[in-house]
Formats: structure tokens, C-alpha cells, sequence
């Protein structure tokens, strides 16, 4: 057996460029995505509130585009990205002989201390904690053959979130008579709107002390809950799938696999196209009366299924419709604009709440509650677009991102160097494409 050599992070010569771009692009749709549904206080707004912002033409359609292109979909992407970036850690480890659990189990320990102060300083949205302590299940399946990755990814996307929704719309039922179940819900959504309502306050208060401490009240109060179980067994469903992925070296060698991808991105539209039409007519005719109210309580269970279905359908159209363009040469030049932005991503992600937080909250520009959903929308979209050429201008000079940086000295124990060798006695200049 030959000789282990010691961990150490990703070189730049060795990054898969494909992957840094559908990064990019995934972090984009989630700046987008947590800007406008949560950081700009739509979920915390009372319900008048919120529609009185769609109300025109364009802003309703600003949404509905929204909800149908880019809810969820950008952060299914990412996770995939996740459990696929697991892949080439446990690939590269495999290649020097060393077992990838030391270092890994050290890496999401420090990613989960970062999630945890991300989320309780400042937002309680955060994701990377989460992916922290579902990233340790990833360590079960790693030894799985290539067909029960694929099996057990589909089953916890689908079963996890009907399992977790039946319990949550039967056992009550079952439990209890119909009017309990009918008091108990009215108290409890009473209690979440004046939570909300405090928070919302706090939020639009301008004193970052108040508003922490809502955030973490908010925070405790809507963490451990069963939906949360759901969106675990989901994103750990994700990252099998990405597992999967950087298994088969998918992205690696997208030419190889370029029949692969078309069949996906049909399937991948397919299945969107019967997700979004499904959980977007249903509704409406059970509420027309078109359809029996008998099949309003099996609706309300398998909704979930339906929406993860849109969910993973378009994210599949995405990955796939991306890594086919990114083959032709005048597409890759201008996709790999994208680069450097997924290359930093943790330093991005996290940057992100501060610029949403300037842009809403009340020790900013105060504009939680006061922008159109199409005005929402283009602007957030917009500051990515400044992100993405800050990143450049970042990466043109250093490895990492700064907060990349921290992450991967915490774990390898080690001060990492960082800024890139000097091609020019006298400055640095960047790598070429």
C-alpha cells in the first residue's frame, strides 16, 4: 500500500472550471432567492401586507417567474454542488492513500461554527450549519455501489418529505378529533404571526443589538420543528445525487457524457414542466370546487413530493443546459465569467446577508416591506451582478476567499498561503483562462 501523503487543499490546477461556474450560478440564484423571499421581510410581512406588493401586473409576474424559474431551485443546485465537491475530496484522498474521515469530520466542524455564528449574529436563514451536520451522513454512504446512491438520494428527496408531511397532516387526525386539530392550528399560526410581527419590528428597528436578539428568539423558536427534519432528509438526498456525480466525474468530462446530459435536461424539464403545472392547477381547483374537497387532504400530503419534483427537475435542467453550452468555446468564455464568484463562495454566501441586511434592514436603507416584487428582484440581481466582477478582482490576486481562507486553515491546522505567486517581479497578475 503506498504511503499516504498529508491533506491539503484544492491547488488551482486541479479545479474542475464547469464546477465553479455552475457554483456561481447556483449562488447567484440563492443571493436572489433569500434576498427576496426572507431578508427583505416577505415572510415576515402580515399577509395584506405581502400581496400589496404584487399587486401590479408586473410584480405579479415578477413572482410567479420567481416561484416557477428560481424558488428552491438555485439551492437544490447548490447542495448538489456540495455533495459532489465531497466526491473529489474522498477522490483525492483515495489517490494518496489516506482516509478522507480526519480531515472532512475537521472541515464540517469548522464550516458548522461558521453556520452557527452566521445564523445566531445574523441571520436565522443560514444553511451552511445544516449542511454541516448533514454532511456527516455523507461519511455512511460513501462506500454504496452506484445504483443505491441513486436510490437512496431519490428516496429521502421524495419519501423524506412525504413521510415527514403525512405525519404532520395524519397523526393529528388520528390523534384527536377534527375541531382539536382545526383550535390547535389557529392557536399556533396566531402565535407564529405575532412572532413574526415582533420580529418584523425588530428588524425595521436600526439597532443591530435588538435585531440579533430577535433573530436568535426567531431562530430557537422555528428550529427544531419537523419541516426542518424534512429539509435535512432532502438536502442529504442532494448531496447523494451530487456524490453520485463526482463519482461518474460527470462534469470532469462533459464531451464523454454529452448524451447523458441531453437525456437529463429532457428528463430534467419533463419532470419540472409535471411538478410546476401540477402544484400550480391542483390548488386552484379544489378552490373552484372543480375538483372533490375529499381530495384536499391527500393534496396536502403529497404537495411537498410534487414541489421537490418541479424543484429537482429544473435544477437537473440547469446543471445539464449549462454543462452542454459550457463545451462550445464562445459559451465557456463567457460562462467562466461565473468562475471566480463559485470559487469564493463561502465568502460570498456570507457577504450576501450583510448586503440584504444593508439594503432592508433598519440600520440600512430601511427598505424592508417598502419594494415591489419586480423591484425586489432587479435589484438584488443586480448586486450579484457586482459580485461577480469583485470576485474577479479578488481572485486575480489571492487563492482563496478570505473567509475560505480561514476555513481551510482551521482545518488542516496550519497557516494556508495566500496570496498567488508572483508570475512578474514586481506585481501578481492573474492566471489565464
Amino acid at each position: 500500500m503506498p504511503e499516504s501523503s498529508p491533506a491539503r487543499p484544492v491547488d488551482a490546477g486541479e479545479r474542475v472550471l464547469l464546477l465553479d461556474v455552475l457554483r456561481g450560478f447556483a449562488l447567484g440564484g440563492v443571493f436572489v432567492s433569500n434576498a427576496y423571499m426572507h431578508l427583505s421581510g416577505n415572510g415576515l410581512l402580515p399577509r395584506e401586507r405581502g400581496q400589496a406588493l404584487k399587486a401590479s401586473w408586473w410584480d405579479a409576474t415578477a413572482d410567479f417567474l420567481f416561484e416557477q424559474l428560481l424558488a428552491g431551485k438555485a439551492m437544490a443546485l447548490f447542495s448538489f454542488l456540495f455533495g459532489l465537491g465531497f466526491a473529489v475530496q474522498l477522490g483525492r484522498a483515495e489517490a494518496r492513500g489516506a482516509s478522507i474521515v480526519r480531515v472532512y469530520s475537521r472541515r464540517l466542524g469548522v464550516l458548522l461554527l461558521i453556520g452557527l455564528l452566521h445564523r445566531f449574529a445574523l441571520w436565522y436563514g443560514d444553511v451552511l450549519a445544516m449542511y454541516a451536520v448533514t454532511g456527516f451522513a455523507l461519511l455512511l454512504f460513501r462506500g454504496l455501489p452506484h445504483r443505491n446512491l441513486l436510490v437512496w438520494g431519490l428516496a429521502l428527496i421524495f419519501g423524506g418529505s412525504l413521510a415527514v408531511s403525512a405525519v404532520l397532516k395524519l397523526v393529528p387526525l388520528w390523534a384527536s378529533s377534527p375541531d382539536v386539530v382545526r383550535d390547535f392550528a389557529q392557536e399556533n399560526m396566531a402565535h407564529s404571526r405575532l412572532i413574526r410581527a415582533q420580529t418584523l419590528a425588530a428588524f425595521q428597528s436600526g439597532d443591530y443589538l435588538t435585531m440579533a436578539r430577535a433573530n436568535l428568539d426567531f431562530s430557537l423558536s422555528f428550529t427544531f420543528r419537523p419541516l426542518q427534519v424534512s429539509h435535512m432528509l432532502v438536502t442529504l438526498g442532494r448531496f447523494l445525487l451530487g456524490l453520485l456525480a463526482g463519482r461518474l466525474l460527470l462534469f470532469q468530462d462533459v464531451e464523454r457524457h454529452r448524451p447523458l446530459f441531453r437525456r437529463l435536461f429532457g428528463w430534467g424539464l419533463g419532470a419540472a414542466l409535471v411538478g410546476s403545472v401540477a402544484g400550480w392547477l391542483i390548488p386552484r381547483l379544489l378552490k373552484s370546487g372543480t375538483l372533490p374537497s375529499s381530495l384536499n387532504l391527500p393534496w396536502r400530503v403529497i404537495q411537498p413530493s410534487i414541489w421537490e419534483l418541479s424543484v429537482l427537475g429544473l435544477a437537473a435542467v440547469y446543471a445539464a443546459g449549462l454543462s452542454l453550452l459550457f463545451v462550445r468555446p464562445r459559451w465557456r468564455r463567457g460562462l467562466s465569467l461565473l468562475a471566480p464568484a463559485g470559487q469564493m463562495a463561502l465568502t460570498n454566501y456570507l457577504s450576501q446577508t450583510v448586503i440584504s441586511q444593508f439594503v432592508f434592514y433598519g440600520y440600512g436603507f430601511s427598505l424592508m416591506g417598502k419594494l415591489g416584487a419586480a423591484s425586489c428582484l432587479a435589484l438584488m440581481s443586480g448586486l450579484f451582478a457586482v459580485q461577480v466582477p469583485l470576485s474577479h478582482l479578488w481572485m486575480a490576486r489571492f487563492r482563496f476567499g478570505p473567509v475560505e481562507w480561514l476555513w481551510r486553515t482551521l482545518t488542516y491546522g496550519q497557516r494556508q498561503p495566500m496570496r498567488r505567486p508572483s508570475k512578474h517581479p514586481t506585481r501578481d497578475m492573474a492566471p489565464t483562462a
